[in-house]
């Protein structure tokens, strides 16, 4: 158990029902301060870093683990395993981590309460006519040769794409900053992991109830994949946020509080 709270840089506080948050690609834990403090007196919360992000102990790391998005489900597993006392969670995911806690629960129904999922994409690449993940593969494709090719260029090209429209400068600053602290070639790997994975088909595994928080108009999750989301995956309500941008806990942390809260007492 401290081996996970140590390698996973866990932090919890409060007392209550378990709330576990799993931060997106290329962030850390940090990233839901906007969010923590309307919980704080109401429930146990949990933030950690996925091995190679944030704070985490990147000796941790290992290649063949975090290839795919279950490496990093086995993570949250382990987190909720060291913290839960025996309690299900409540998982808030955003981005690829709504995949991952998917993947997560599917493999562990008895550890998950309920997963409230901001901003999910169970697969980013175009599948015309039947599905509009957002991207061609040559896109994504290309992201990952800039990646390769230059680093920093990439991170400041795409953190403004993520924070979108409504997220604006600051945020999109803050997120550049994650980027350029993660190291490259975990991040490299995560992002691979990440734009070419496809975890439609592991949808119909999960049981646990879920709250889907769709953007509006978000680059990285058009509005259809919530659609099909809420088609295929099985005791799930969708939320449409008037949000553009892919990051509402951070440029709209309102909106998202106001869902969790009616979610939390459903």
């Amino acid at each position: 158990m401290n081996e996970v709270l140590a390698r996973n840089n866990v932090h919890t506080a409060g007392n209550g029902p378990l709330l576990v948050y799993a931060h997106g690609f290329g962030c850390n834990q940090h990233m839901w301060d906007r969010i923590t403090p309307a919980f704080a007196a109401t429930h146990r919360q949990v933030l950690f870093d996925y091995v190679g992000s944030g704070r985490s102990q990147l000796s941790a790391y290992s290649a063949a683990r975090y290839a795919t998005l279950d490496g990093y489900a086995q993570d949250l597993i382990e987190v909720c395993e060291a913290v839960g006392k025996g309690e299900r969670a409540t998982v808030v995911a955003h981005s690829v981590s709504c995949s991952i806690a998917l993947l997560a629960a599917a493999a562990r129904p008895e550890l998950f309460k309920d997963l409230i999922l901001l901003g999910p994409n169970p697969c980013f690449v175009n599948e015309p006519p039947d599905y509009v993940g957002g991207f061609e593969r040559a896109d994504l494709e290309g992201l990952l040769a800039l990646m390769d090719q230059n680093y920093l260029g990439w991170a400041n090209y795409l953190a403004p794409v993520v924070a979108g429209a409504g997220g604006g400068e600051s945020i999109a600053g803050e997120l550049s900053s994650s980027f350029c602290s993660t190291d490259p070639v975990v991040a490299r790997q995560f992002a691979a992991a990440t734009f070419f994975a496809d975890n439609r088909k592991d949808l119909e595994r999960v049981k646990t109830r879920s709250l889907v928080l769709q953007h509006r108009h978000d680059t990285l999750a058009p509005i259809a994949v919530g659609r099909y989301l809420a088609s295929h995956l099985p005791n799930c309500t969708l939320e449409v946020l008037d949000v553009a941008g892919h990051c509402a806990h951070m440029s709209h942390p309102e909106m998202v509080v106001s869902a969790m809260r009616r979610r939390l007492v459903a």
